[in-house]
């Protein structure tokens, strides 16, 4: 086998000598084989000798000639003056290229690097001349022909460099101090240039007469304002020099612009102007600003056109923005404020006061109390979806709306209760075509989310038993899952106690049924079975409204059902008393017209006025109420509803709407109806004033007795308290609105009653008497 090894060696290191001494002077190694034609070692034949190859460097340094140094320079000169006359280079880039890294390798870097930049340095300083013949140069021209001489500028500097790379990355690279041939490059026009002070001040003038006509909503070149902007920021003077400048223009620009337009256009003009210029200067970043300056400009356009007229844009416009709905403008406007220092905090007060003011405007207009229900919930639905879909569903704005609702809706005490109830009740009534099962659901959360507001729950509740008990005794009621899905509802937001009356309703109806059929077995086992079927509602006094007894005369075989069943019921249930209602009570009557037979379904008080045309044929109203007993204003509702309704089964005498004093009544054998079975609708008294007063006046009659068990409960557990401290505890257990005045009266009533006593030495004080 041969062997070849070599041993490499770098040059400068120390060559270690082979045994064999014999030199070739020439050559940069030795061998310790015999030399071959290409300087590689040729090993001997005998197998398994190697010999080595080792590399040595020259003894002398090879020495530059005389004027190299000058003639290289020169050289180096011309090629930068030609760059920077854009003329063509005589010398091959990599001869000079080459050059300079020669010069540096013999230690001329430091002097090669001063004489390149005093060449630099004088070009640069030649170049002020065609700036300061400026005069009868238009910005415009001034501009370009800086911006031409930054960018040859540059170019020169980059080729320049190219050139002296070797210098740069080696002499300059190692001395701190120095900076690069591209900065210096960029000092030397900063210096000579950019920072002689009228070049400067025309320069910054020049651009932003630029940047206003631009807009003014005139064309532009942009990029010679990037170019232009990019040469400030490189110089590093683009803060000192343009920025403040440009920033404080835009002040008084905007600052001005803003208010003349909020004279000028109205509110979601203004708005979508102020979106378009921050649009535009956001854009001019982008372009041609630095990024730097964006934080300071958008603040600045902003504050001027937004901070300085929040007030004056939300007084000017919100109400109206509210008011016809315009959701693209109000999620601007809440887009656009959430921008300023303040600004939500201010929209939100606004929205807050406009609220109450609206709300407050259709809870407190009497005139408006037959809408006032729909329109709440209709003015709560656009105020949801306002919060929805242009507030961002900000929480703030959300607990703002409530709070206002809650104030506006109680400036008006028990009344919008009242209303509410009456509105579920017309909801819930049957004959209440317009909704079907989910959309009765849907209206009646909504009833829920308005009760909530409400301070006084108490009225709320007394209206609705009284409908409710119309609904369940008359029939009247739409449908039974809504009715207890309502209940439910109560319970969950007021608890068991508010609605324990209203569900034992519901058990009386129940209870009710079972007894009816066990009644009918009774009297199926009767000696003498009769020829009218009674059913009766029995109710539980303390669930049920209370209502004024009435007196009427019923016919014979009436009142002796009406014992029958007493007799039945209380032999079930002794100890009981039955106390008849006429005024609830209804029936179904068999009639016989010329035109065949009818059934007339009718109220108690008309069936006993029909009855009395089997006796004889005309009546005066005087001798029906004597006959019947009914009430006067009772009986004129019934004999209009008979005689003057749709469906005329009498006729009256004179002719007319209203029942007088002195009409005569006959029975209109000629009536007529496609139905073989008619209902005649009892005249709905309106309710009147006195019935209201009389629920108002229950509902504080069981508040007084409420505050009273309040404050013996109090003082029972603590025995003695201060006045404040019994207050304070008061409002805490009590859910209804209360005075203070009213709290007075009933611990004085309580203590003249002896439940407590006022303290002999402190006045304010009270002891529990046990």
């Amino acid at each position: 086998k041969n062997t070849l090894k070599h041993t490499a060696v770098s040059q400068s290191a120390n060559l270690i000598m082979a045994e064999d001494t014999r030199q070739d002077k020439r050559a940069s190694f030795s061998a310790l084989t015999e030399h071959s034609t290409n300087g590689m070692a040729r090993t001997s034949g005998k197998t398994g000798a190697s010999k080595k190859l080792v590399i040595k460097n020259f003894k002398d340094r090879p020495k530059l000639a005389e004027n190299y140094t000058e003639d290289t320079w020169l050289k180096l000169r011309d090629a930068v003056g030609a760059i920077q006359n854009s003329t063509s280079i005589k010398y091959n880039l990599e001869e000079l290229y080459q050059a300079v890294e020669n010069l540096c390798s013999y230690k001329v870097s430091p002097t090669l690097y001063k004489q390149l930049r005093q060449v630099c340095e004088d070009h640069v300083r030649a170049q002020i001349h065609q700036f300061r013949e400026y005069q009868s140069m238009d910005n415009l021209s001034f501009l370009k022909r800086m911006n031409r001489c930054w960018q040859d500028h540059c170019r020169q500097t980059i080729m320049i460099r190219s050139i002296f790379l070797f210098l740069d990355r080696t002499y300059v690279l190692q001395n701190s101090l120095l900076p690069s041939i591209w900065d210096t490059g960029l000092e030397l026009f900063r210096t000579h240039i950019v920072s002689d002070s009228a070049v400067q001040k025309r320069t910054v003038e020049g651009i932003l007469e630029q940047i206003e006509l631009e807009r003014n909503g005139e064309t532009v070149d942009r990029s010679l304002l990037r170019s232009l902007l990019g040469m400030l920021s490189d110089l590093q003077v683009y803060k000192d020099s343009f920025e403040e400048r440009f920033l404080t223009e835009t002040n008084r620009l905007y600052a001005a612009e803003g208010q003349r337009l909020m004279q000028e256009r109205d509110v979601p003009e203004y708005l979508h102007h102020v979106a378009r210029r921050l649009e535009e200067e956001n854009d001019r970043i982008v372009s041609y600003l630095d990024q730097s300056t964006q934080k300071p400009l958008i603040c600045c356009v902003e504050k001027q056109l937004l901070g300085e007229h929040m007030n004056a844009v939300l007084q000017k416009g919100l109400s109206n923005l509210l008011d016809e709905n315009r959701v693209t403008e109000l999620a601007l406007l809440y887009q656009l404020f959430s921008k300023v220092k303040a600004g939500l905090p201010t929209l939100l007060q606004f929205w807050r006061d406009y609220i109450k003011s609206f709300g407050g405007e259709i809870v407190c207009t009497p005139e408006k109390d037959k809408d006032m229900v729909q329109d709440l919930l209709d003015f709560k639905d656009k105020m949801d979806n306002v919060v929805q879909s242009c507030f961002a569903r900000n929480e703030a704005f959300i607990n703002a709306m409530k709070e206002a609702f809650e104030t506006f809706i109680n400036k008006r005490p028990n009344k919008p209760a009242e209303l509410i109830a009456k509105y579920v009740d017309s909801k819930l009534r049957a004959g209440n075509k317009e909704a079907t099962e989910e959309e009765l659901e849907r209206i009646l959360d909504k009833i829920m989310i308005i009760f909530r507001f409400i301070h006084g729950k108490d009225v709320f509740e007394a209206f609705y038993k009284k409908d409710l008990a119309k609904r369940l005794l008359v029939g009247k009621s739409a449908s039974v899952d809504a009715e207890k899905s309502m209940l439910s509802k109560l319970k969950h937001e007021c608890g068991a106690a508010f609605t324990s009356k209203l569900e034992g309703m519901f058990k009386d109806m129940e209870l009710s049924k079972d007894i009816m059929i066990q009644f009918k077995q009774y009297m199926q086992n009767q000696s003498e079975p009769s020829n009218i079927e009674l059913t009766v509602n029995i109710l539980t006094m303390g669930y049920w409204p209370s209502y004024t007894p009435m007196e009427v005369h019923l016919p014979s075989e009436m009142v002796k059902l009406q014992e029958v069943f007493k007799l039945f019921y209380l032999g079930k249930h002794s100890g009981r008393k039955l106390q008849w209602q006429p005024t609830l009570g209804h029936a179904v009557l068999k009639a016989e017209f010329k035109e065949g037979k009818k059934e007339l379904q009718v109220s108690l008080f008309q069936t006993l006025v029909l009855l009395m045309f089997n006796e004889g044929e005309e009546f005066s109203m005087e001798e029906i109420r004597a006959a019947t007993g009914i009430e006067e204003g009772e009986l004129r509702r019934t004999l209009q509803s008979l005689a003057c309704g749709k469906a005329r089964v009498l006729n009256k005498n004179p002719r007319g709407k209203d029942v007088e004093d002195g009409d005569r009544f006959n029975f209109n054998n000629d009536f007529k109806h496609k139905l073989f079975r008619i209902k005649i609708n009892q005249i709905q008294m309106k309710e009147t004033v006195e019935e209201q007063v009389s629920t108002t006046e229950r509902v504080f009659q069981d508040r007084q007795y409420q505050i009273d068990a309040a404050v013996v409960r109090i003082m029972k557990m603590r025995k003695t308290l201060s006045h404040n401290l019994l207050v304070s505890e008061l409002y805490n257990q009590l859910k209804f609105p209360v005075k203070p005045g009213d709290l007075k009266k009933r611990i004085e009533s309580l203590i003249d009653r002896d439940y407590m006593e006022r303290d002999k030495e402190i006045p304010n004080q009270y002891h529990y008497v046990a």
